[in-house]
């Protein structure tokens, strides 16, 4: 019988292990989600400057916040879920990247601004992490 599980064991266990990267298929992960809220956001900005209307800018601020809020739990999502370690030995500028882009998702930018160009300043972190983002998806 030992004999006969050692057969066993010898042909059940697998001749190539893979490893991935990351734990569901990569087409989840795409800073793209984070670029398209980031748009809005930006847009929003411009239509509140060109807007007097306290209705349409209350409304649009609301909107603004809950875009900017997506913008920040994308990156978030792109930061702990999709990039490893071997990305940030690779790239050890992404922390900074993220951690700058969020913020200016956040109160000091996306959240507490209406100024078209800070939300310019997040579209940008996020170019730099969308380009590192694509550069790991190559290896």
């Amino acid at each position: 019988m030992e004999g006969l599980m050692h057969v066993l064991s010898r042909l059940l266990t697998p001749r190539t292990v893979v490893h991935a990267h990351c734990d569901l298929p990569c087409g989840v992960y795409d800073p793209a989600q984070a670029r398209i809220e980031a748009e809005s956001v930006k847009a929003i900005c411009e239509k509140y400057a060109g807007n007097t209307d306290e209705v349409f800018r209350t409304r649009a601020l609301i909107i603004k916040e809950q875009r900017a809020e997506l913008v920040k739990h994308h990156l978030w999502v792109l930061w702990t879920d999709y990039f490893k370690p071997d990305h940030f030995e690779k790239y050890p500028e992404l922390h900074q990247l993220f951690n700058e882009a969020t913020k200016l998702a956040g109160a000091a930018g996306g959240k507490g601004s209406v100024e078209p160009a800070k939300a310019q300043e997040l579209l940008e972190k996020i170019a730099e992490i969308d380009k590192i983002f694509w550069e790991t998806k190559q290896g």
